[in-house]
């Protein structure tokens, strides 16, 4: 005999999953309490990193239905949710989500209907990634400095001269203290000084 699970989640405490559960009754499924899973956890976890998930799958059964509201319910993203999916069909399964009218995704028109949900976030992802790469080439046009700012705690105007200049007498790794920074970022610095001369150094 077959059994419908009702599968409701929430981000935070501050929200109740009752609204989900009216829904679901409203379109006809009946629910009876032990089979109304609810968990509280974000969005962006995937769905087998989800302990009530988890939880649910382990009691679905061969003919069992489970419903949500909407497909975030069952992922965190297109992939997730295809993948969540399939991996319930392959326990004979059937998954309904309202917010797509009701429709069985295990079923053709259901798995068609994941294509397209995928295929539309594919497009959406190399849309925003188009108009990342083209902010960024219009970005260093204009001259504009990319990336996180300058964890080096001097500027090469204001170091010490003697870090520019080679001498034997010179200790990097002293000036680092001095600094409270590395040594390797006292090189750094070195190096951006205008003028500095090429020679090796010898406490290097």
């Amino acid at each position: 005999m077959s059994h419908v699970f009702a599968y409701c989640r929430v981000s935070t405490a501050e929200q109740v999953t009752a609204n989900q559960r009216q829904e679901i009754e409203a379109a006809g499924f009946v629910l009876e309490r032990h089979r109304i899973i609810e968990e509280c956890i974000s969005g962006s976890a995937p769905s087998n990193q989800r302990p009530g998930f988890l939880r649910l799958i382990d009691r679905l059964e061969p003919g069992d239905v489970l419903v949500v509201t909407k497909l975030d319910r069952l992922g965190r993203n297109a992939m997730d949710v295809r993948a969540t999916v399939e991996r319930l069909e392959t326990h004979q399964v059937r998954v309904h989500c309202l917010a797509l009218g009701g429709v069985d995704l295990t079923s053709a028109a259901g798995k068609m209907t994941l294509q397209v949900i995928a295929a539309v976030a594919e497009f959406e992802r190399d849309l925003l990634n188009e108009r990342t790469q083209s902010g960024i080439r219009r970005a260093r046009a204009q001259g504009k400095r990319l990336g996180r700012p300058s964890t080096v705690p001097i500027k090469p105007r204001t170091a010490h001269p003697g870090i520019a200049t080679p001498s034997r007498w010179y200790d990097h790794r002293a000036s680092a203290k001095e600094f409270a920074t590395s040594r390797q970022t006292i090189l750094r610095v070195r190096d951006a000084m205008p003028g500095r001369r090429k020679d090796s150094f010898v406490n290097e």
